[in-house]
């Protein structure tokens, strides 16, 4: 010990000097990594703030005003969001959208997992299918699927004339309130293919020989799925239902395109962010408009609170076994 005091004390002044130098060395070497970092992420914030951040802002001020694009914003306070309850229209935008997402939502996510369950074996040409039922979420949500959906769905097209094979005289569905919803059902149902894929890597994960000691116990196919399948992928399962239920409620593209931007017939396509579209740039109320736009982002994370709260009852991690 006092050999190495001493050792310290008979240093040189130039290797005291460099021991002093280094953490303040260190600190300038640390300063300048973390300015070439915000350099390189300066095109993002940028981006974030000027078409992200600062629109949000303005819209939330816009939410207590009356702005009609022409004018200056004048404050208002509530009155907006009190105008809502009392807009038949709205109402009905919510109604129509609720719909969408209570019977869109399931059907998807059933349709997935039942694709990836097939595709989880082993068989000839997966790749193809795999790459043959992802393609729709590829191309789903494109103005031109829209208008082939709609062509689809029009009187005496290939959905009518099938229809009327098997007795059903509908007619086109576009056409008929009571039917058109159901037509962008079945379109974000065939866009099936992005939740396919998380499932099927989800199923890639569960261990073969639980299904094997099941088996072996007299377990049946259900009992598998039910007991085996279900717990195991409940992670890949809350993921999806919180990823398609947001995208759900965000529905525009599609509804404006095949209701020729009607949101109609009989405002039977009228989902919530069509109505939202019509009050801020057809009808240039931007201040109710932007109303509308918070209430949605309230009603979006009340429903995402919902299902975090809920996941503690179904969902199962690996620590939680642990």
């Amino acid at each position: 010990m006092g050999t190495a005091v001493t050792l310290v004390k008979d240093a040189p002044p130039d290797a005291r000097q460099t021991r002093s130098a280094a953490p303040a060395d260190r600190k300038r070497r640390g300063r300048r990594e973390n300015l070439a970092g915000y350099l390189f992420m300066s095109p993002w914030i940028a981006g974030f703030l000027l078409l992200t951040a600062g629109p949000m802002v303005a819209s939330l001020y816009f939410a207590f005003t009356d702005y009609n694009l022409f004018n200056s914003p004048k404050w208002i306070g509530f009155d907006n969001f009190t105008r809502m309850f009392d807009d038949p229209r709205w109402q009905k935008s919510v109604e129509v959208t609720a719909k969408y997402v209570v019977i869109g939502t399931p059907l998807k996510l059933l349709l997935a997992l039942g694709v990836a369950m097939l595709l989880a074996q082993s068989r000839r040409g997966q790749a193809l299918y795999r790459a043959a039922f992802y393609a729709p979420s590829l191309i789903g949500a494109s103005v031109s699927i829209g208008f082939v959906w709609r062509s689809l769905f029009s009187d005496g097209a290939v959905v009518d004339r099938t229809q009327s094979l098997f007795g059903m005289h509908v007619g086109g569905w576009v056409g008929d309130p009571d039917w058109i919803l159901y037509s962008l059902v079945a379109l974000t149902v065939w866009q099936f293919g992005a939740p396919m894929v998380i499932f099927l890597a989800g199923l890639k994960q569960v261990p073969k020989e639980l299904y094997e000691a099941a088996e072996m116990d007299g377990a049946g196919p259900f009992r598998r799925f039910w007991s085996i399948t279900l717990p195991m992928i409940s992670p890949v399962l809350f993921f999806n239902v919180l990823l398609e239920t947001v995208h759900s409620f965000q529905i525009f593209g599609s509804a404006y395109v095949v209701s020729n931007s009607q949101c109609g017939p009989a405002d039977a396509t009228l989902v919530y962010t069509c109505y939202l579209y019509q009050q801020g740039f057809k009808n240039a109320q931007m201040g109710f408009a932007s109303a509308m736009a918070w209430m949605l982002l309230l009603a979006v994370a009340l429903v995402t609170a919902v299902l975090f709260w809920s996941q503690k009852k179904w969902v199962h991690y690996e620590e939680d076994a642990r």
